[in-house]
């Protein structure tokens, strides 16, 4: 536990030096592109735009999940999906690339992964302002189940950071593992309840119950119950206590693995 709050404690104390660097990354990774930051909006809504047109108007034939349009579901579920899946990618690779730039400035390496998750923010909030617009266009009215979402948000940041400081130096001690990373996060991409609802007896009960577990499932579904007003996140202990259980597992480890080989991260680079 020492190691996970010296973690905890580095990010705070550097989080100006976070913020200021994600800025910084967001200008220059779209500096040479003619649109510029436009095409970390825009790639998200193509993308939100292919998959209603395959799965809500092609397979579904317009019908509804839940009470309301399914276009309205899944779009409150991939918003925090696309965050989730670029900020784990990101943040794995985060040390990798980075640390030549740390031995060289005086911050530690634990914030590298968290920099990576800030940088992708700002896409998140412009995904969450649409999905709003659109819940409204399609009849849906805020609630006081919309103040859940800070709870959800929290968690969310919280599971990014735990997954991020152990996949990021994972990456560094076996370099295979970026590759089997990415292809875990396109296969949960489907388990994770984004673009079908996977609660209902079209599928056995066991099976339903497993893929509950899946900690990006818990994010995901959290941010449709507030939006739809379907529950509270205290009606769901088992699966929240689960979730920060996992939470507080990759924080041990990660945080573990990542004080034992810190210094020797440019030598295993």
């Amino acid at each position: 536990m020492k190691e996970v709050s010296t973690l905890i404690k580095e990010q705070f104390q550097n989080i100006g030096i976070i913020f200021r660097i994600s800025k910084y990354e967001d200008k220059a990774e779209y500096q040479s592109h003619y649109l510029g930051l436009i095409w970390e909006y825009l790639y998200p809504l193509i993308q939100i735009g292919i998959y209603w047109l395959v799965f809500g108007i092609g397979l579904k034939h317009g019908n509804t999940t839940h009470g309301v349009d399914y276009l309205v579901w899944m779009v409150i579920g991939i918003t925090p999906w696309f965050f989730m899946n670029r900020a784990s990618l990101d943040a794995s690779k985060s040390i990798y690339q980075r640390v030549g730039m740390v031995s060289k400035m005086k911050f530690p390496v634990s914030i590298l992964p968290t920099i990576k998750i800030v940088s992708n923010l700002s896409a998140f909030w412009t995904m969450l302002v649409f999905s709003i617009i659109i819940g409204f266009l399609y009849g849906v009215t805020p609630s006081i189940y919309w103040i859940q979402w800070i709870y959800y948000f929290i968690c969310m940041v919280a599971w990014l950071i735990a997954f991020g400081i152990f996949n990021s130096t994972i990456s560094v001690l076996v370099r295979d593992y970026r590759i089997l990373l990415q292809s875990l996060m396109r296969m949960l991409f489907y388990m994770s309840g984004v673009l079908f609802n996977f609660q209902t007896d079209a599928f056995p009960a066991p099976f339903v119950h497993i893929l509950q577990l899946n900690p990006f499932f818990y994010v995901v579904s959290g941010f449709r119950d507030g939006m739809l007003g379907s529950a509270w996140f205290w009606q769901k202990p088992t699966l929240t206590i689960v979730f920060w259980g996992m939470i507080l597992f990759f924080l041990l480890v990660g945080s573990h693995l990542h004080y034992k080989f810190r210094s020797r991260f440019v030598d295993l680079i």
